[in-house]
């Protein structure tokens, strides 16, 4: 696929006519904070990925204050596969045992978390790669799931291991490093009250996070093109009434349904906005802020 950017290089007018009609959308969003949660194709293509971090590191040089928090899930499956480790998964979450966590935070807080951070520096601007753990980001608890005995019918508490869940954002250290100019990219790994690390879906790290700074938006990058309507066209803008009545007729259905309640519950919290938006399509979150059309489902609180 060619770079709808790129290929206006070869025209100086076209290029200085896109640059001018971005002026009003660099006015809406200059001195706010974006959370970007990056993952899926996005990150496993070599064309998204650079285009990527040269779409970030463009906020942070218009005055706009990216944060960005990835996922790691075929990295983590790769490294568990190379070390026979077998991963077992209950509603999408990896059960994670002790020996298992400590893998999860190498690949992640490691070479994925820095991998990500090099994207964008090597765009131009400056990115700091970091856990929850660090400066007690992300305490966080273990998270319970139920699960129905098909022939029973009694629901039994599944254990997960260390696969926890947001309780506290504590933003400080974002502030710290946006405030130094930098761009925090941050590794979805939280810290238990008595310093168990826990291994968080990169998703509802995002949003956790983006309630917590107030953020503008929170840019949800998937492998799909947003929220489908019937006839499987995408619906562009949705309040949190329409969104929860999408979920209870069955519109909004499996793995859908997690993204929409992380992004109901982050704009619930605190953030201003949440999109689903197709990380498949190069330049996403530029065409999600800086045009008219956006690109993909923005949900409202109202």
């Amino acid at each position: 696929m060619t770079d709808p950017v790129s290929e206006t290089y070869e025209d100086p007018q076209r290029q200085a006519a896109i640059l001018a009609s971005a002026l009003p959308f660099l006015r809406r969003y200059a001195g706010d904070t974006i959370v970007v949660k990056y993952g899926g194709h996005a990150m496993g293509e070599a064309r998204l990925s650079d285009a990527f971090g040269r779409d970030i590191a463009l906020l942070k040089l218009v005055g706009i204050n990216p944060i960005v928090v990835h996922g790691g899930g075929p990295q983590i499956s790769a490294m568990l596969e190379r070390l026979q480790i077998r991963s077992n998964f209950v509603d999408g979450l990896r059960i994670t045992d002790a020996a298992m966590v400590d893998v999860i935070e190498m690949v992640l807080s490691g070479s994925v978390n820095k991998q990500v951070a090099d994207l964008i520096n090597r765009a131009g601007a400056l990115a700091v790669g970091l856990s929850g753990k660090d400066g007690g980001l992300i305490r966080a608890r273990k998270l319970m799931r139920t699960a129905r005995d098909p022939d029973s019918q009694i629901e039994r508490v599944m254990d997960l291991g260390f696969v926890g869940e947001p309780v506290r954002v504590d933003p400080r250290v974002l502030y710290a490093l946006l405030g130094s100019g930098l761009i925090p990219v941050i590794a979805p790994v939280g810290v238990g009250e008595n310093g168990e690390t826990y291994n968080i879906n990169a998703d509802t790290a995002a949003g956790a996070i983006a309630s917590a700074v107030n953020a503008s938006r929170l840019l949800m990058l998937t492998d799909v093109a947003g929220v489908l309507d019937e006839n499987g066209d995408l619906i562009p803008e949705l309040t949190a009434e329409e969104a929860h009545r999408l979920i209870e007729n069955g519109q909004i259905r499996g793995g859908m349904i997690p993204k929409v309640e992380t992004c109901l519950r982050a704009v619930r919290e605190g953030a201003k906005a949440a999109v689903i938006m197709d990380g498949r399509v190069a330049h996403a979150s530029l065409l999600e802020l800086f045009t008219k059309t956006g690109s993909g489902t923005l949900i409202r609180a109202r």
